[in-house]
């Protein structure tokens, strides 16, 4: 079973930068698909970003030309590189992999953007 942990959250200034990570301890495959989820207080989790086996992206609207979603098939691991941070940004977020092996999320990470 591949079991994903998050690390990079924090608090964040209105506009400022924050990079999350997602390492596997098992195997991922380069098959896979990797995304983030976002889930804010009292709302539905939401997709934020995918990358493709074969590394196409895409992102919800709202933080499109502001995130960007990268993966290094070597290391196992799956990044959101998250820039001009608004305070609507804040929630614990998820990272999922999932393949025809394995389907995984991450216990997630806070991230809380306020001045």
């Amino acid at each position: 079973q591949v079991q994903l942990v998050e690390s990079g959250g924090g608090w964040v200034q209105p506009g400022g930068s924050l990079r999350l990570s997602c390492a596997a301890s098992g195997r991922l495959f380069s098959t896979d698909t990797r995304g983030w989820y976002r889930q804010a207080p009292g709302k539905r989790r939401e997709w934020v970003a995918v990358i493709t086996s074969g590394g196409r992206t895409n992102y919800v609207d709202s933080v499109k030309g502001r995130f960007t979603i990268s993966r290094d098939n070597a290391k196992n691991t799956v990044t959101l590189q998250m820039n001009s941070l608004k305070p609507e940004d804040t929630a614990v977020y998820y990272c999922h992999c999932w393949g025809s092996r394995y389907d995984s999320w991450g216990q997630g990470t806070q991230v809380t953007v306020s001045s």
